[in-house]
């Protein structure tokens, strides 16, 4: 288990992470750092405990935003693939019939 020491609202902190984590583990303090950091402007110096607590609510609002998100456009491809399969269907069915109709011109 790798250790790694990352930098929240100025201060250090290590953690462990599994091994080829690591530039991983330090994205994802880096950006709760950001929303610390902007929690902090916004309303002062809180406390690290109340600062970290409002940024991860911040950050936990944005991934139910993005969950929802996520959810509705898989909607939509679903739709669009149905909507392709049927176009798909009548576009077949529509040869179909032309072929038929050029095969029976052709006969006669």
């Amino acid at each position: 288990m790798a250790q790694v020491t990352i930098e929240v609202n100025g201060r250090p902190y290590t953690v462990g992470c599994e091994d080829g984590q690591e530039g991983h583990l330090r994205e994802l303090a880096k950006m709760f750092d950001g929303q610390v950091r902007q929690v902090s402007k916004d309303l002062g110096q809180l406390g690290d405990t109340r600062l970290f607590l409002l940024g991860a609510l911040l950050m936990a609002d944005e991934l139910f935003e993005m969950r929802g998100r996520l959810a509705a456009l898989q909607g939509e491809v679903a739709r669009l693939q149905n909507d392709l399969a049927r176009t798909e269907t009548k576009s077949v069915a529509a040869l179909e019939a032309a072929a038929q109709r050029i095969e029976k011109l052709a006969n006669g």
